[in-house]
């Protein structure tokens, strides 16, 4: 029989609603039975409206829930470690959207409670799971389209209304183009190629808060050399993208 999982999500974020409560009752044996939120009536309301029997104001009540076995850190990113941590101390699984933490100390500290507390820890980098950037892994790993030498990222968008607030306007909430996808085109090009990268070279734009816009280089420990273009503020146009394998350069767009 399948173990029950319960979840406990912190935040009452945009992702969580639109599909990481829908991804979790998917699992067999999962289901989110807590929630947490600042705002007791946001809480009420987010719990009321997809069927979570409990929410909570204070990160302490939820992990004293014995229902809860593992969380979902979906908060502003500035939180991400104390909040991590915190869920390791009391035994529960750690499913943390990225960036993990804000910075490397913090990031490493996380990883050593959870490997302290004997739980499993998780970064939300849920572009590995693409069927497109599965595909490209393959045929890298298979040899099919030789050997790589060069990738580009194309991830310039325009970042929808409702989902610019504190990431355009708090930089000390870990705002900004690199820590929202940057790092999550760094982690595919991992995925991808197989590889770690070992130096970075990289500049930024924006309007002196937050960098509305990036474009970096990094090399990696095979030898490939990537470039990547991301920003918040490049409007779509009628100019299709395509992706496609050209032997010996691995390129999407």
């Amino acid at each position: 029989m399948t173990r029950r999982l319960g979840w406990g999500l912190v935040g009452t974020s945009t992702i969580a609603r639109e599909w990481m409560i829908d991804a979790i009752r998917a699992q067999a044996g999962n289901d989110v039975v807590a929630v947490l939120s600042r705002d007791a009536q946001r809480g009420a309301g987010f719990a009321s409206e997809f069927g979570i029997a409990r929410a909570y104001t204070s990160m302490e009540a939820l992990l004293a829930d014995p229902a809860v076995d593992a969380v979902y850190i979906s908060t502003t990113n500035e939180l991400h470690a104390q909040q991590a941590i915190a869920a390791a101390a009391a035994a529960k699984h750690v499913l943390c959207e990225k960036p993990l933490a804000m910075n490397l100390v913090d990031a490493r500290a996380i990883v050593d409670a959870c490997r302290d507390a004997g739980v499993v820890l998780g970064t939300n980098h849920h572009l590995r799971n693409a069927a497109s950037h599965q595909a490209i892994r393959e045929l890298v790993r298979t040899g099919a389209i030789g050997t790589p030498l060069f990738a580009r990222v194309f991830h310039a968008v325009q970042l929808p209304q409702h989902l610019q607030g504190w990431r355009v306007h708090k930089p000390e909430a870990g705002g900004g183009v690199v820590l929202d996808i940057t790092v999550h085109d760094a982690d595919t090009l991992r995925f991808v190629l197989d590889a770690e990268p070992l130096d970075a070279v990289a500049m930024t734009r924006g309007d002196g808060s937050v960098e509305s816009g990036a474009m970096a280089v990094l090399r990696f420990d095979n030898g490939v050399l990537a470039q990547l273009h991301d920003a918040f503020d490049v409007a779509p146009t009628n100019a299709g993208y395509v992706e496609w394998p050209i032997r010996r350069y691995v390129r999407w767009l």
